[in-house]
């Protein structure tokens, strides 16, 4: 990147996130970028990356914010949409630092979730109430001592967006010493539900707040069945875009399931939680076992966990009830699945899930275009947060018809679909743009048309 000085900002990446990553058209010029998001907040700088040959623009750019909740508020509302008429929509991401090739969007996790230092009489209500003038919260989190069950004087809290943990970093007391948390491990640390079982990197050297890592469903040891802290009651988290009803087909494969209820906002959205309730312990802990960290769809960890549910076990029938259920399970452990009494469905190895999960109603799949056809329009999909195979996505965009083939770019979480027939790809963008399909969302536009044939001289390596 050629012309980027840091003349006019000493210092690129401070605040860390308040410098936008931005792709453009290239006949976007610098002010009117700096036009366009100056109403987000002080602009310090903005460049143009240009070639270094022809000092042409290369439709990339970077703005810098004074301030990182204005860069995380400006990628929330100007990602996606089209600065002048007659140009592609724009890509907005938060540019990492300069030693990174990495920049982060818009649903990415690790800008959402805030490590603060609490007094230790806090409760998670206390925390949410402390933290929600900033934003949204999705959930806290109290640290807790495993041996006493005291409180650490740490916490997270996580928001629904970037520019609301932001918000609350640059804005709470300095007491609370508020910053972005990390997972640990970014290849494994993929969920991070409340109440569930994720690890995460506590900021400073002698900071001991880990919890347990994801557990294997299979492994019926990762609970200590002598604490008698299960129950009839479930909560499940899923980042997918599950409906009631798949939850419903999901957990009703464990006899006894006697309520089932999506938690929804005010507007009739799912939160991505779920209560689930069995007729009896056995089942919920059988269920519990089995389907916390099932991929349902496929590439979609679900979180399942035990809530108080109110009911007294105090009583004798109460701790026979869990002793016997705790002796079940413990006979599992030591016997194998195969001697243990717990109820197994015979139908739950051969679960009916659909090669296709997804959130839109789709038609039914059609034949591929000639693969000499010639290509009359381009879809560009971004995935997130990863990419789907290359015959899943032949699966759901040849539903439309004229799809020729299909081309995931290696390295990238992107891909080109190519149409002999432009309305067909027309109808496949605005049926399929931002829906999630086996747990990834895409976000479908059109490509930019191929490059005329250059007359440049070739780079040599």
């Amino acid at each position: 990147m050629d012309d980027y000085s840091s003349k006019q900002v000493e210092n690129l990446d401070d605040p860390p996130n308040s410098r936008l990553f931005v792709v453009t058209s290239r006949s976007i010029s610098e002010d009117e970028l700096r036009d366009t998001f100056s109403i987000f907040g002080d602009i310090q700088g903005v460049w143009v990356v240009k070639d270094k040959q022809t000092k042409e623009p290369k439709g990339i750019s970077y703005v810098k914010f004074a301030r990182s909740s204005q860069a995380c508020l400006a990628m929330e509302e100007m990602h996606g949409k089209v600065i002048s008429e007659g140009t592609k929509p724009i890509k907005v991401l938060i540019a990492q630092s300069r030693s990174s090739t990495r920049h982060r969007d818009v649903e990415d996790e690790e800008l959402t979730r805030i490590f603060v230092t609490i007094p230790k009489s806090y409760t998670e209500e206390d925390l949410k109430e402390t933290f929600k003038e900033y934003g949204d919260i999705e959930y806290c989190v109290i640290l807790k001592n495993k041996a006493t069950g005291e409180s650490k004087g740490l916490g997270y809290v996580r928001y629904y967006k970037p520019s609301q943990a932001s918000l609350a970093i640059e804005n709470c007391d300095k007491t609370y010493r508020a910053i972005l948390a990390e997972p640990r491990n970014k290849a494994t640390a993929n969920e991070d539900y409340p109440g569930s079982d994720f690890s995460l990197e506590c900021p400073g050297t002698n900071c001991d707040a880990s919890l347990p890592g994801p557990a294997d469903p299979n492994n019926y040891q990762v609970i200590d069945y002598r604490s008698g802290e299960f129950t009839r009651s479930l909560m499940v988290s899923t980042r997918a875009g599950l409906t009631q009803e798949q939850l419903f087909a999901l957990f009703d494969l464990i006899p006894g399931m006697e309520y089932c209820e999506l938690q929804r906002d005010a507007y009739g959205i799912g939160k991505g939680h779920a209560l689930i309730r069995y007729s009896n312990l056995g089942s919920a802990v059988y269920a519990k076992e089995k389907l916390n960290g099932f991929e349902y769809p496929p590439g979609n960890r679900l979180v399942v966990n035990f809530i108080e549910d109110g009911e007294d076990r105090s009583g004798s029938v109460g701790r026979m009830a869990m002793q016997f259920v705790a002796a079940q399970m413990m006979s599992a452990v030591w016997n194998g699945p195969s001697t243990s009494q717990v109820m197994k469905p015979s139908n739950f190895s051969a679960m009916p899930i659909s090669r296709i999960q997804t959130d839109v109603n789709l038609p039914p799949p059609k034949k591929l275009a000639p693969p000499d056809s010639k290509a009359k329009e381009r879809l560009f999909v971004v995935f997130s947060p990863a990419t789907l195979p290359t015959d899943i996505l032949e699966d759901v965009f040849c539903r439309f018809g004229s799809l020729i083939e299909v081309h995931l770019v290696s390295g990238r979480k992107v891909g080109y679909m190519k149409y002999a027939d432009k309305q067909c790809a027309d109808e496949a963008m605005s049926v399929l743009n931002g829906r999630m399909v086996n747990g990834v969302r895409m976000k479908v536009m059109l490509a930019d048309p191929p490059r005329e044939e250059s007359h440049k001289r070739l780079r040599t390596y």
